[in-house]
């Protein structure tokens, strides 16, 4: 009958061939801070100039809105602008029926307790689409560091529980971990078409998860 027997464990580190290699994943669930919107303002005309002309008067109206409502200047800039021709089809023949302008403006927000009143402004002021409302956080590095510390918990958890199934003695620090990175999964509202209306618009910003993981390798001994 063959023995094999493994070499002696030098300077308190295992064999270099016992390891257990597992992935650590680590979540925060995070209020908003902060949010952004788009805002649009379409026309349609049989000319051209008349159509960009009403969008531009129509466009103008709304950032002084806005910015008489205390949004920042700088927090108002364009997203979009499109030019388009329409056409209806009647037995296969397109026709042409005008052109529609496409302003989009997007909004960022400090204060998230004031997106539903600058939608209702905007859209009492001309804009007839409203799509891409984004709740974010501004310190996600923080928050991101605090998931990290959860993934690395998570990974050597992960290794207790496999060692103690082998019966094995986990030696806890690893010889080595790799960061796999981070996601943020942030809160949208679906795009939509607002008509102007004096309903107060109510937008919950609910919760964004941010996760991290990581790759870890840990040696154990095994008991005998």
């Amino acid at each position: 009958m063959n023995h094999f027997s493994y070499p002696p464990i030098r300077n308190g580190q295992a064999h270099k061939g016992h390891l257990i290699k597992v992935t650590g994943d680590g979540e925060m669930a995070i209020q908003p801070d902060s949010a952004s919107v788009n805002l649009g303002i379409i026309t349609e005309g049989k000319q051209l100039i008349t159509a960009q002309q009403q969008n531009s008067l129509e466009a103008t109206k709304v950032i002084n809105a806005l910015i008489s409502l205390g949004v920042p200047k700088n927090h108002l800039q364009t997203f979009d602008y499109r030019i388009e021709s329409d056409y209806d089809y009647d037995q296969g023949k397109q026709i042409f029926r005008g052109y529609k302008i496409t302003h989009i403006l997007e909004v960022k927000f400090d204060d998230i307790s004031k997106i539903g009143n600058v939608v209702d402004t905007a859209v009492q002021n001309g804009v007839n689409h409203v799509s891409n409302i984004q709740f974010t956080v501004k310190n996600k590095e923080s928050f991101y560091k605090q998931a990290l510390v959860l993934a690395v918990n998570n990974a050597t958890e992960k290794a207790k529980t496999i060692a103690e199934t082998l019966k094995a003695v986990l030696i806890p620090t690893p010889i080595l971990i790799v960061e796999g990175g981070s996601s943020v999964q942030p809160v949208y509202n679906q795009p939509g078409t607002f008509v102007k209306s004096m309903t107060a618009t109510q937008l919950e910003p609910g919760q964004i998860i941010l996760k991290a993981n990581v790759m870890a390798e840990y040696q154990f001994t095994p008991s005998y």
